[in-house]
This record gives structure tokens, sequence and C-alpha cells, in this order.
């Protein structure tokens, strides 16, 4: 180690702020490199070599939607295609496998073949140059290298997004130093362009009725919004902050403490243990998981109750502290926000099914996945119903039953029959799902659904604080009075206007959107016809009006040929739209 210590000293010592310019050219260079019609090139000729460019037709991307009883072979054709989705990620970099990661998160709305496979994909990559770690240390933090005696060469942890280093400052405070790879940002903005257009088109050829469910330029956009949040360090430090005022409340539970934070740079407190499912089984006594499973489950209840979410909280980002026995949350990239709102109603919906009132959590369920004008309101209440019920009284302990997979499943259904769902509700409940995951493998012998329950009496507090906050009180009276004392001016000018018989009521009536694009289309189809049939009675007419000579120059057989072309054209061009249109969903 001293060897080390050593030679990252000479290294600090012998190349000034100055010296890095090379590496900055360089960097510089990378990013340049770096275009969307070269990104747009890449993308579509990996997709190629990986044999899927036909799931950008409409009708091949619509059979990801549909959620029926499938056979084993479909099952294995769909994984096929969820590892070459897979090895394509990977090929194509960091977005791509960020992407993929937030896929897997929806599985309301992909196939679970293709979602397993996502799983797999590899977040670890090879490490950059330390000398480009270096100039951006150089760079961003006001003492350059020099705010550490020490650093070790060899990474942590090498992700597609950043690196993490252990060193030693000054002060002789062991640190975890995080630093984002120099040109993922600029990778992400161009990646991200290209995305747009290809999701733009495959949203327009989703069917009405699954289009006015899905939104998946929304998806994209709250994946850009996540991501963007992620490779900022100063956004982690602060929600790693905001994380520490629950300190009162999880003695078991803790974050580290942040040293300091620049755009690309996070430096933090160096955690000293295991992963959570790593540590050794005699580490920690029965009391002790308990108490780190309680404080654990706690946690994530509240901060949701409070409008956010954290979606990452597996067992690679939890760690043992060999010394102090807690369990420490490392890593606050992947977090979202939440209306407090919809935080209550699943809570609502959570406490209904533990007291056997099925129909109170299908109301729930149904105001957090909106009906649209598609949706049979009968139908999706009976499938929830009965799938809501298998729930009921149900041991907590065991990977089919849990929280996480509930709200999930109740997504699936919603979206079976045309519902809206929320967007970040998936990642939230992927999150729930992590947590319980971690819960169960910290003390299997306690329901976790027990452990919820006992934390009502908070859950409460936290519902009745919101809905009865002076805030809230207080714009009640302001609208109580303000309706109240215009009441009377309104009430009179309504009088005034019955007085004198001279009472309107302007009502406009407007479409459909899907309901007028198809008016519009049927009546593009029948001018086409229109068309098709004058064409060939004036061609006829002209045939048998004209004499043996020509008509215009042109002979009997000229003016017959050009009409059955145009004819023939102008029909096979509405067949083409038919087919189109009606895109023969019944045979797939």
């Amino acid at each position: 180690m001293n060897t080390v210590k050593k030679q990252v000293e000479t290294v600090v010592a012998e190349q000034p702020r100055a010296s890095f310019d090379d590496v900055w050219k360089e960097i510089e260079k990378e990013m340049a490199a770096i275009t969307v019609a070269r990104r747009r090139r890449k993308i579509i000729s990996v997709l190629a070599k990986h044999g899927l460019l036909y799931l950008l037709k409409d009708h091949a991307f619509w059979k990801l939607f549909r959620k029926r009883r499938r056979s084993t072979q479909e099952d294995e054709r769909l994984r096929q295609v969820g590892e070459r989705l897979r090895l394509a990620f990977e090929e194509l970099g960091p977005t791509f496998i960020k992407l993929g990661q937030v896929l897997v998160t929806r599985q309301d709305i992909i196939p679970d073949p293709i979602t397993k496979e996502l799983e797999k994909l590899l977040d670890q990559v090879p490490p950059i140059e330390f000398r480009k770690i270096q100039a951006i240390v150089d760079r961003e933090l006001p003492e350059g290298l020099a705010t550490f005696s020490h650093i070790e060469e060899k990474p942590l942890g090498s992700a597609s997004l950043a690196q993490v280093y252990k060193v030693v400052m000054k002060d002789g405070r062991v640190a975890a130093l995080k630093v984002v790879r120099p040109t993922v940002e600029y990778l992400f903005r161009t990646d991200i362009t290209v995305i747009r257009k290809f999701v733009q088109r495959l949203q327009k050829r989703l069917p009405a009725e699954l289009r006015a469910a899905v939104d998946l330029n929304m998806l994209i956009d709250n994946y850009y919004s996540s991501a963007m949040d992620e490779l900022d360090m100063r956004e982690e430090a602060r929600k790693c902050i905001e994380m520490q005022k629950y300190r009162s409340m999880t003695e078991y539970v803790d974050v580290p403490e942040v040293y300091q934070a620049t755009k690309n740079i996070l430096l933090m407190e160096f955690i000293d243990g295991w992963h959570i499912k790593d540590f050794p089984v005699d580490f920690l006594t029965f009391e002790e998981r308990t108490r780190i499973m309680i404080d654990l489950i706690h946690l994530y209840v509240q901060t949701m109750l409070d409008g956010h979410y954290y979606a990452d909280a597996h067992g690679s980002n939890i760690i043992i502290d060999r010394h102090r026995k807690k369990a420490y949350i490392i890593d606050w990239g992947m977090t979202g926000r939440m209306d407090s709102i919809l935080a209550q109603n699943l809570m609502r919906f959570i406490m209904h099914i533990q007291l056997n009132q099925i129909d109170d959590a299908v109301d729930i369920l149904l105001e957090i996945n909106t009906p649209t004008i598609y949706t049979d309101i009968v139908k999706v209440k009976d499938e929830l119903k009965a799938f809501v019920l298998n729930y009921v009284d149900v041991y907590q302990g065991h990977k089919r039953y849990n929280y996480g997979r509930l709200v999930m499943d109740a997504i699936q259904i919603g979206l079976r029959n045309y519902c809206r769902v929320p967007s970040g509700l998936a990642l939230w409940a992927k999150g729930f799902s992590a947590t319980e995951g971690v819960a169960r493998w910290l003390c299997p012998e306690i329901s976790y659904g027990k452990v919820v329950e006992a934390y009502e009496i908070p859950i409460l507090k936290s519902m009745l604080s919101k809905r009865f906050n002076y805030r809230a009180n207080a714009s009640l009276l302001v609208e109580a009075s303000r309706l109240l004392t215009s009441f009377p001016r309104k009430a009179n000018k309504i009088l005034e206007h019955l007085a004198d018989n001279n009472v309107r009521v302007n009502v406009q009536v407007q479409t459909d959107t899907v309901l007028r694009n198809t008016l519009n289309q049927l009546v593009n189809r029948l001018v086409l016809g229109l068309i098709v049939t004058a064409v060939v009675l004036s061609t006829g007419m002209v045939i048998a009006s004209v004499p043996d000579g020509a008509f215009l120059g042109l002979s009997k057989t000229v003016i017959g040929n050009v009409g059955l072309l145009v004819s023939i054209a102008c029909i096979l061009f509405v067949v083409w739209r038919l087919f189109r249109t009606r895109k023969y969903r019944s045979l797939f």
C-alpha cells in the first residue's frame, strides 16, 4: 500500500494542471466523433446485426404488448428476442444499457421472457484510463489531486456511467470517490435524439386503443430525465443529504456522509463491510437482522408518503457496516418523485386488502389506473376482484405474493383493459418489490406484510397531516370565501338574463380524435372510389363516342389502357390503405 501511495503522490507532484491538456484534447476529440448521424448508423447496423429491425414494424411491435396465454414455443421465441436485445444494448453502450434496465421495470407492457433476459444486462464495463480520471479530478475539485493523500488506481467498481475509487483524504478520512465517465453525458444526449425519432414512429403505429393507454414518448422522456439526474453527482449528493433527515426514525439503516460534490465527482464516506446478501451468516443476530429489516421497510414507506421513492434498493446497493452493524444505502441515483395522493392511495389499497375490503381496494386501483373510452369497467372490475382476493390473509414471505408484484400485476390487468397507468408507478413497484426481496433475505422468519401493518398508525398520521395541513385548509377557506362573496352577483346576473328572456346555452360537441380520424379516412376512401368510378365511366363513354378516328390524337386502345391503368392504381392504393389501417390483428 505504501508503494502505491508513493506512486500516486509522485504522479500528483510530477503532473501539474497544465500537463492534463493533452488528456482533455483526447476527450474532446472523442466527443467530437459522437454525432447524431454516426450514432443513427451505428444503432441501425447493430439492430440489423442482431436481427431486430423487424420489431420496428407496427404488427411486430404490437405483439410485445399483447398479454395472452402463450405456448412454450412462443415463450422461447420471445426469450430469444430478449437475448438479442440484451446483446445489442450491451454493444450500443451506456444509453441502451440504462434503457434496458428501465424496460425491465415495465413488466406491465413487456412480456416476462424478454424482461428476464434484460435483467442479465452487464452494467460492469472495463475501466477507462486512470490518467483521464486524474484529469477530471484535477479540474473539478478546488485542490485537484492534492485533495487526497492516497488513491487506489484500481477502481472498486466500473459501471457504464461512472467508476468508484477508494481514496484517503489529507485529514486521514477514508472516502469513496465516484467519477462520471467523461463522454457519457454527451453520448446520452446524442443517443436520446435518435431514440426519440424511433419511438415517435412506433407510437403512431400502435393500435388506437393501446395508444390511448400507453405513451411511449413519455416513457422515454422520464427515462432521459432520470438518466440526467444519475449523471449529475450534485443531484445524487442532494438526495443522499435529504435522506439524512430520517435518521431519527431509522436507528439501524443509514446513508453515508457526503464530503464534496461537483457535476462529475461525488466524494462520500467509505463504508467498510459486505453487500447485504454477502455478509457472514453469524455476523448479525436474529434481533439485529429484525431491526434492520423493520427500519428498512419503515424508511421506504415513509419516504414514499413524503413524495419520493427509491427504485434501486437491491442487495448490491445496501452494505452491512462491519464496525457499526448498520445497513447503509450507498447509491441514490435511481429515485423518483411521487404525488402524495397517489402514495396515499397505494397505502390505502394495501390496508383494504389486509381487511378483506376488496370492493374498496378495486375502487382505489381504478383511481390509479384511469379508464379510457375503450375500457369495459365491469370487465376490469371483475378481473381485479378475482386477482386481489389471492392476496387476502396470505403470508407475505413468498416471492409469488408481495406487494410490488401485486401492483405490477394490477397494472397489467389495467393495460389489458386499456386503462391509462401513471408513468412512474411501475418503477415504484420495482422498488417496493426489491425492498421486499431484501427484507425476506434478511429475516425470512417475519412476514413483510405484518411489518407494514405495524406501521399503519404513522401512515395514517402522515395522511391526516397532509389532508388537514394548514396550507390546504387556508386554500379551502380562500376558495369558499370567494364563492360566497361572488355568488350574489353571479345569481343576480342570471336572474336579469331570465327577466330579459336572454338565456342562451352554447354547446360545442367535440368528437374523439380516433373517431375523427376514422371518419376522415372513410371520406377519403369514398372520394377515391368515386374518382375511380368516374375514370371508368368517362373512359367508357369516350371510347363509345369516338369514331374510328382518334380523340385528342389518341386511339381508342390507348384511351382504354390509360383509363384501366389509372383505375387499377387507385384500387390498389385503396386496398393497401385498408391493409395498413386494419393491421390484421387477428392473425397475430
